[in-house]
């Protein structure tokens, strides 16, 4: 946090006493390269805060309207860049609301690979956000860039598959753009396999480490009943103990073919969120190691969608997918035109930034960066 950034100004203490007062600092806005244009307008007793006010709209994209202009196709890629460290998955939540509202099957191939590019995914966003949460504490950039020495070897499959390293534009209404090159299943393997290797490491340096644990424990409580009122998805919400997973619930794709189970934390507070997203990506690799082994051959398009022209029936339709960071959703309303007469999403991000006042209140200032790292937002999807 730079104090270039920061505003701060005394205000008048709620109290009888005309001796106190609170201190009012403004945090941020940050610069992209950390968690997007953000700000937080913190009131302050002591170092203590007792109020806190999330403020955005720094990066307002117009999506939805710009959508509801454009071809159902044409939109697709301006869902790469709602979460710009996911868009596989943002794709993909995108892909099934279409395809339910016109009534569109996918190849069994297809649903292969839309799960192991979900999960690779999955992967190098959690593997990212722990060195992010670390970078946040205060720690050196080490532990970020170990994770982005992970990612990058991800982010080269995506590549290698897409043609892009993070906005692939991949997903297709009854498929997937392209099929996997040659030998893009064995380099797959490859990093899905040396994967544990990494996590084994990163826990030995960072899971029993004496600072993490003290800045961590019991700091950011969010209680499982809140979580639920709020709307809470994704790993906040099972780091508070509620088994929810929408991969479980829907078994949208072929999930239900898969073996793994979903992990639960005890106390919701920052510690059992990094932890949750640790269990998560093993997790991940089992699924991963069974999509890549039982991945069969065919067809990666319904031959019979036509993308041309494309005007399915009036109707609407939600279709959602469970992101990284949470419930992703997309509403659609169709008037049997070539574009959405309406065009809704919601997004994780903007959705778990509403109890953020709620987990900084009483703990100190210092805490706050801390709370807002292990809360996992990207500004693409708050300010879509």
């Amino acid at each position: 946090m730079s104090t270039a950034t920061e505003a701060v100004r005394l205000i008048p203490k709620p109290t009888d006493s005309h001796e106190c007062q609170l201190l009012e600092v403004s945090m941020g806005p940050q610069h992209p390269s950390t968690h997007g244009v953000f700000r937080m307008d913190v009131a302050l007793d002591g170092e203590r805060v007792v109020k806190l006010k999330p403020v955005f709209g720094y990066l307002h994209r117009n999506h939805e309207k710009i959508a509801e202009t454009e071809s159902y196709l044409g939109s697709m890629p301006y869902t790469d860049r709602l979460d710009y460290m996911c868009s596989l998955t943002s794709n993909w939540a995108y892909a099934l609301a279409v395809e339910k509202l016109a009534g569109i099957q996918v190849p069994e191939r297809a649903e292969y690979l839309r799960v192991i590019t979900a999960e690779l995914t999955r992967l190098q966003n959690h593997a990212s956000l722990i060195g992010f949460l670390l970078q946040d504490m205060g720690a050196s950039g080490t532990p970020l860039m170990y994770a982005f020495r992970e990612r990058e070897k991800i982010l080269d499959l995506f590549e290698a598959l897409t043609g892009a390293r993070m906005m692939c534009n991949y997903m297709r209404f009854g498929g997937c753009r392209v099929d996997m090159p040659a030998g893009w299943l064995q380099q797959a393997q490859k990093v899905v396999d040396a994967f544990p290797r990494f996590l084994d490491e990163y826990e030995q340096l960072f899971t029993e480490n004496e600072i993490l644990m003290a800045r961590t424990q019991g700091v950011g409580v969010l209680s499982g009943e809140l979580a639920v009122n709020a709307g809470i998805t994704g790993p906040m919400l099972r780091a508070s103990g509620v088994n929810y997973d929408i991969r479980k619930v829907d078994k949208y794709g072929i999930y239900e073919r898969f073996a793994f189970r979903v992990p639960l934390g005890d106390h919701g507070d920052v510690y059992d969120r990094y932890m949750l997203r640790m269990l998560e990506m093993r997790e991940s690799v089992k699924i991963l190691q069974q999509a890549l082994r039982d991945i069969p051959p065919g067809p990666i398009m319904d031959p019979k969608t036509k993308i041309r022209g494309f005007r399915p029936k009036a109707g609407e339709a939600y279709g959602r997918t469970e992101s990284p960071k949470g419930e992703l959703g997309f509403y659609l309303i169709s008037d049997g035109s070539s574009n959405p007469y309406r065009y809704r999403v919601r997004p994780p991000s903007l959705v778990n930034l509403t109890v953020l006042e709620g987990m900084c209140l009483g703990q100190n200032v210092a805490d706050v960066m801390a709370i807002l790292g292990s809360v996992d937002i990207v500004m693409g999807e708050v300010d879509r």
